[in-house]
């Protein structure tokens, strides 16, 4: 798992972006731009496994730009899998929908146990 963290600022119309403690940077005319040049120069450096990106902006002439590749993916609900292989299937979602049904259950007796209606 690889953890790429970018400063990003404008100077003129052009955005930089530099690496926090690395050796990775990129220029592009708009920020949308820079942040797929590196990502991509992230996965030239470590390709493990699936792509997650931040982007946080500080002030209108600079920006915080991370990229995590591979380790944990967020799905859905919250629920956290492991990354699966191409082809493979993950464990981490068959499991949340079960977790779904149960909360919803506990949520009905819950109101049961009150002694109210919705219709009273």
């Amino acid at each position: 798992m690889g953890v790429f963290t970018f400063i990003l600022r404008k100077s003129g119309g052009e955005w930089t972006g530099k690496q926090f403690s690395g050796d990775i940077e990129a220029s592009a005319d708009c920020t949308f731009d820079l942040q797929r040049k590196l990502v991509q120069s992230a996965l030239a450096v470590d390709s493990s496994g699936a792509v997650q990106s931040s982007f946080s902006t500080v002030s209108p002439s600079s920006a915080v730009f991370q990229v995590i590749v591979g380790g944990a993916v967020f799905v859905g609900g919250g629920a956290v899998a492991a990354a699966a292989p191409a082809g493979g299937a993950s464990a981490g979602g068959e499991a949340a929908p079960a977790a779904e049904k149960k909360e919803e259950k506990e949520e009905e007796e819950d109101d049961e146990d009150l002694g109210l209606s919705l219709f009273d």
